[in-house]
């Protein structure tokens, strides 16, 4: 069982991670903005641009005995349901720190949770890091699988504009 922080052990901790996460946007372009939760509930919400999916936004959670996270990765698949969740769940077997999880709405999701005794700024910049870069090497495949047809008619509506975007008309 791990350790249980007391509210003055919370409170050092919460500066701390402040200070952590504001260190991390100063040296990551890739991070857009930092925000606090509101209420009695203590968290963060980190987004960053990406490059496969436009915006990843992190969201730590600070509990008694460990920090959660947490992104979203893809709304409910439309089509060929059961072979997206398959992927995801084949491809937790990679993962470190964090597992394919379906939540609200049958959206993807990945999550983790870190024991705070483990926490240091180290451990949290690999956190967004690896969550990043999870996310960005599997949202092609997960939804182009999910949503086919529609990548499809997007990338045909693409094609399509390039050609009329070469004629003199």
């Amino acid at each position: 069982m791990s350790n249980v922080f007391d509210d003055g052990a919370l409170a050092v901790l919460e500066r701390q991670i402040d200070e952590w996460l504001a260190g991390l946007r100063a040296e990551n372009p890739a991070i857009e903005a930092i925000d606090r939760g509101e209420g009695d509930e203590c968290r963060w919400y980190v987004r960053m641009r990406g490059e496969a999916k436009e915006y990843i936004t992190i969201w730590f959670t600070l509990g008694q005995r460990t920090l959660r996270y947490e992104t979203y990765v893809m709304p409910a698949p439309v089509e060929h349901v059961t072979e997206v969740y398959e992927q995801a769940l084949r491809r937790n077997e990679r993962l470190v720190g964090a597992h394919f999880a379906i939540g609200a709405e049958d959206a993807l999701f990945l999550r983790g949770e870190l024991p705070l005794t483990a926490l240091d700024e180290a451990e949290l910049d690999r956190v967004v890091g690896s969550l990043y870069a999870y996310v960005e090497q599997s949202f092609p495949a997960l939804i182009r699988l999910g949503y086919a047809s529609h990548v499809a008619r997007l990338e045909q509506a693409e094609a399509e504009a390039g050609t009329d975007a070469g004629t003199d008309g």
